[in-house]
């Protein structure tokens, strides 16, 4: 295996960038956003794809882009309706950010998006990253792009033990990943890179045996590419149990509330909720002092439903939903009242739709 190896230097650089976008054109996976290299397509891509799997960006991306096909219609849509579009997919903060840059590129950029570096990490909710990302695929600016995946190639071609994420070391990948960019062609190069960290040089189980760049991966020489990178490390979990009280009255109306109350806002990303309180030890009695509190709502009864388990970033979530029966749901600022039966017709996370879900099916406001 050691004979194999060939160290990169520049004139087998030349051979190493040949061989990795020569693997690109002909096994590249046929994704939506790659089908032009519109600035706003891509943009809009780039951020559903933060953090997300490609699997459940795919039917948001679709969605989002009928109902909104240009900068000029987002920056034009509610922030109500953008939320809700994004309803389910997690870190809302991308949709809010999102919508304010649509409004930014339309009054500032003549509805492009900027081409220069400077002018597109001003905008909100871009990061080097996604500029990198935006203008070398859309406009063939000669940007590398540095990402989870990427920094796993680059320091297993490097054989760079170590915690990646340490500062010093970030900006050391940083410097490599531009050097190795093919100048010529920028886009495809940092797709090429990241497509090759998603389905070859994985975490767990690299395929070595199939990967284009193999003989210049000196982890692979030395036998290290299943111990590079270092696994990083996580935080602790921390076990959180949620309350949350779906009031109904007679004709089957909820109530749904924007004050994150005594939770942060995590959770439900300051979207429309259920009242809810976090709790420790008794669930019911906490719940009612809550409802108590910040609605002056007295229910009868809080009938509890089956629990459903949910997850952010490190936080083990139990949540417990109560059916509270109601003469009459109160108007107040920040709630909304409507049948439960249309609670998707508003912007909520997907915590309250698993709360809704422990409804019993068939369930009838009057019994």
């Amino acid at each position: 295996m050691k004979s194999e190896f060939v160290v990169l230097t520049p004139r087998s650089l030349h051979a190493f960038r040949r061989s990795l976008l020569a693997w690109f054109g002909k096994h590249r996976r046929d994704f939506p956003w790659r089908s032009s290299h519109d600035s706003y397509r891509v943009w809009i891509a780039e951020i559903m794809l933060q953090q997300t799997r490609i699997a459940a960006v795919l039917p948001y991306y679709d969605r989002f882009l009928r109902k909104f096909p240009s900068v000029e219609a987002l920056a034009r849509g509610r922030e109500h309706e953008v939320l809700k579009l994004w309803s389910g997919l997690g870190y809302y903060s991308r949709a809010r950010n999102l919508h304010r840059a649509a409004k930014e590129i339309v009054a500032r950029h003549g509805g492009i998006f900027p081409r220069e570096i400077d002018s597109a990490l001003a905008l909100p909710g871009i990061g080097k990253y996604t500029a990198a990302a935006v203008l070398s695929i859309s406009y063939d600016v000669p940007l590398a792009v540095l990402d989870g995946n990427v920094a796993r190639v680059l320091s297993r071609i490097h054989a760079l033990r170590g915690d990646l994420r340490e500062p010093g070391r970030w900006r050391q990948l940083s410097e490599l990943s531009q050097n190795l960019l093919a100048q010529e062609s920028p886009g495809d190069w940092n797709q090429a890179l990241m497509e090759l960290g998603e389905t070859i040089c994985t975490p767990l189980s690299p395929g070595c045996e199939i990967c284009p760049v193999a003989r210049w991966c000196r982890a692979r020489a030395e036998g290290l590419q299943r111990e590079i990178p270092a696994p990083r490390r996580k935080r602790a979990p921390v076990n959180v149990k949620i309350a949350a009280a779906i009031l109904c009255d007679p004709l089957g109306n909820t109530l749904l509330v924007r004050d994150p109350g005594a939770h942060d806002d995590v959770l439900f990303s300051r979207l429309w909720q259920f009242p809810a309180a976090e709790v420790t030890r008794n669930a019911k009695t906490e719940l009612a002092a809550h409802l108590r509190a910040t609605l002056d709502i007295h229910p009868d009864s809080l009938e509890a439903l089956p629990p459903a388990s949910h997850g952010v970033t490190f936080r083990n979530i139990t949540l417990l939903p109560f059916l509270a029966r109601v003469a009459s749901l109160p108007t107040r600022a920040r709630t909304r009242i409507l049948p439960l039966h249309r609670l998707r017709r508003l912007p909520v996370s997907s915590a309250t739709h698993k709360i809704a879900a422990a409804m019993p099916v068939g369930f009838s406001p009057a019994t």
